[in-house]
């Protein structure tokens, strides 16, 4: 019998060069010389003496024909004998007498459609994580893994793993067509199976690179892929999710306790162990009942293969990290939060990626997620490269993503970290060491139209789901709506008011009455955004001591200020964020490396910094006044923001039907007493909170449970009450009608 194929075809297929190597192996109808029709098997081992081809369920071994020297076999059967499934596997014999026995992965049709390709293209695919990657499916009743990758200049790619020794030559992906997507179906395998991507380049160098769309990565220092079966957990937050889309988070409570995993809480007997996820999920449980906080913010879970990154230099952008488990330890995490009442956020990266070489970096030989100009495409202050988003694939990549935390994981919100070095061309840039805009301006227009385009889909396709910027610069409307020209993000943080009030804060108060308005600036520009204020983990780290320690004074007057801090944070408007270590004063700077000294928590005054923090968690949701209108002008009025040479703030939080709180600050270790301020009602307001009471580890100076308004105009008010305002602290009162 002749050659069936053209010898180019098959010296190409040997060379690992073919674009598409279904079109030579596998099973093929062609006619003998008579034209009766027939079926043409072909295989491939370059190591290989002989091959033989079975079917499921017979005995009879067909001997295969050599066809090439490269290891390619042939043999053609009646068609009329052969069933119609195609079910059988290759035998290949090599020179030492062992054999492998497999079923052909080249007798699958693509597992991806044309409309999956033109999509895909176009950028609009959102479900792509449904077909990218490593999926475990089944094709025509049998068992195994489809594995797509985006490469398109690649002269080759292959599947490489276990299941095949790590051997670049056995499973060659297909092409399909100009997508720039290689695809492949190998049957027998699944879950657990390690794997990657072996890239032959434009230059014809071999690279081998983690699936982009890895559902599960190896624990460092290792670097493979681990096909993951996505739809096996059981789900019991349906409460949590199906709520989700009614709340309005601009009008609710959120107060958010932002967590670094790995040096959280480590075992006491082990402490260079991480715990699992599965272990410390009911201790956070607990934790953040305990406080009142109501929201979990995760430092980046994605994983990431060096632990000093913090997870901010991803490598496997959808597979939580393995460091504290696999998949479904984290879904157990999110849910068991999501049962308590508490949501989860997930810090999400798409403003760079690392320059690892198993990671997005020239993934085919080519810039291919980055820039090819380092102008455009690199952070040289973090080493890292920046995603080319004018290109359609790339924001399919990242907004897919997105959409993958939410949809997957059940995640709440999604802080999009470094949002001004996406904004801004020329962001930590030297004359020179940037490319002007289309226009000749400094802005990113297709980071721009990327992040809107990300906070559509993420509120289109998720209602309830949120968005956080971080944003330090002043670039108009982050937290507006994409309809009237912004960028559409649900929050902002306030960085203004975070560096001001820690400016303020480390002052010695002696020198604070020539800084008044630190404190006050933050109103100025309070509803330009939907703001948050964050005592984020930047604010603790890299020299700066901990919150604690930035404090001016003495011991007590350290704790003192750390007590009117946090009263003033929890009564100002803006949603909260405090990083761990800060709820019971933790003296060390935070290090990524070791547990949080929880040895320190409950001692002397430390434990009045908890009991302080918890009555401010419980008052901020018993009090709507303290979140309802946050955003909104009439939900905070000033009554004094003028008294500089006291150092006092006194304003008051509107709720909904007139209710309101009166908060008076006094930011030096000098009490007043008879300090008179205006307020709205002529009643009795309860003093529903004192910074300085002996309970937190104050002196217990205070106003003996409340004080009554007295018909003594001031502040534009008709009543105003004699106020005793205790050293360093902060004063909460709540009126009480009669009834």
């Amino acid at each position: 019998m002749e050659i069936t194929m053209d010898r180019k075809e098959l010296d190409r297929l040997v060379a690992l060069e073919h674009g598409d190597p279904h079109a030579i192996l596998g099973v093929h109808p062609a006619k003998d010389a008579d034209g009766a029709p027939v079926l043409v098997f072909r295989a491939m081992h370059p190591d290989a003496v002989r091959a033989e081809l079975v079917f499921d369920g017979q005995k009879k071994r067909h001997e295969m024909r050599r066809i090439h020297d490269g290891g390619i076999f042939e043999v053609q059967l009646p068609a009329s004998k052969v069933n119609d499934r195609y079910r059988y596997v290759h035998c290949f014999h090599f020179a030492d007498g062992n054999t492998w026995e497999r079923r052909d992965p080249y007798r699958f049709l693509p597992t991806l459609g044309e409309m999956d390709l033109y999509f895909a293209g176009e950028g609009r695919h959102w479900r792509m994580f449904e077909k990218m990657g490593a999926q475990v499916v089944s094709i025509d009743g049998i068992s195994g893994v489809s594995f797509a990758v985006w490469a398109p200049n690649a002269r080759r790619v292959s599947v490489i793993g276990d299941s095949n020794r790590w051997d670049g030559r056995l499973c060659p992906m297909r092409r399909m067509g100009s997508s720039g997507i290689w695809e492949l179906f190998i049957p027998d395998i699944g879950e657990g199976e390690l794997y990657k991507y072996e890239i032959k380049t434009p230059e014809g160098n071999l690279q081998y690179k983690l699936d982009p769309f890895a559902f599960h990565a190896q624990l460092r220092p290792e670097t493979a892929g681990i096909v993951w079966c996505r739809g096996k957990y059981a789900w019991a937050d349906e409460k949590w999710v199906e709520a989700r889309p009614k709340r309005n988070w601009l009008q609710e409570p959120v107060a958010v306790y932002e967590v670094h995993l790995g040096s959280w809480m480590r075992s006491p007997d082990s402490p260079e162990q991480f715990l699992g996820y599965r272990d410390m999920a009911p201790k956070l449980v607990a934790h953040c009942q305990r406080y009142g906080f109501n929201f979990v913010e995760f430092m980046p879970l994605a994983e990431h293969p060096f632990d000093g990154s913090w997870g901010y230099q991803v490598t496997g952008y959808f597979a939580p990290t393995s460091r504290f488990g696999n998949p479904d330890d984290f879904k157990y995490m999110v849910d068991l939060l999501h049962q308590a009442g508490i949501g989860v956020i997930v810090d999400w990266v798409p403003a760079h990626f690392p320059k690892d070489d198993h990671g997005l970096r020239r993934f085919d030989g080519t810039a291919l997620y980055e820039h090819e100009d380092p102008r455009l495409g690199e952070h040289k202050d973090w080493g890292t490269l920046i995603f080319n988003y004018g290109r359609n694939e790339v924001r399919n990549f990242l907004i897919t993503n997105a959409l993958f935390w939410v949809d997957e994981y059940h995640v709440d919100g999604l802080r999009v970290d470094a949002v001004a070095s996406m904004l801004y061309l020329d962001y930590s840039r030297n004359e020179g060491e940037w490319l002007p805009n289309k226009f000749g301006g400094r802005e990113n227009l297709e980071a721009i139209e990327f992040l809107r385009q990300l906070n559509e889909e993420i509120h289109g396709q998720f209602p309830g789901a949120f968005t956080i910027a971080e944003e330090s610069t002043s670039f108009p409307a982050v937290s507006r709506p994409t309809y009237v020209g912004g960028l559409g993000f649900t929050f902002k943080w306030n960085m203004g008011w975070m560096n001001d009030t820690l400016e303020y804060y480390a002052k010695d108060p002696v020198y604070r009455s020539y800084h008044h308005n630190d404190l006050t600036f933050s109103m100025v520009y309070a509803y330009t955004e939907n703001f948050m204020l964050p005592i984020s983990h930047d604010e603790v780290v890299h020299g700066k001591g901990s919150l604690l320690a930035r404090m001016p004074g003495d011991d007590w007057t350290k704790f003192a200020n750390y007590r009117v801090f946090l009263s003033y944070m929890w009564t100002h408007p803006g949603k909260k964020l405090l990083f761990m270590g800060c709820e019971f004063a933790q003296g060390r700077e935070w290090s990524y490396e070791r547990s949080l000294d929880w040895h320190e928590a409950g001692e002397g005054r430390r434990g009045g910094i908890e009991r302080l923090l918890e009555d401010l968690g419980r008052l901020y949701h018993a009090e709507d006044a303290l979140w309802r209108y946050d955003h909104e002008p009439r939900g905070f009025t000033w009554i004094d923001c003028n008294d500089a040479h006291s150092c006092v703030l006194s304003f008051i939080r509107w709720g909904d039907h007139g209710e309101h709180l009166v908060v008076a600050c006094n930011f030096t270790p000098v009490p007043r007493y008879g300090y008179r301020i205006g307020v709205p009602w002529p009643c009795f307001y309860e003093e529903v909170l004192n910074s300085d009471s002996e309970l937190y580890g104050g002196s217990n100076i205070g106003n003996g449970g409340g004080v009554w308004a007295e018909n003594w105009a001031m502040h534009g008010h008709y009543h105003s009450l004699p106020l005793t305002l205790p050293p360093l602290s902060c004063v909460v009162l709540k009126p009480r009608k009669a009834q």
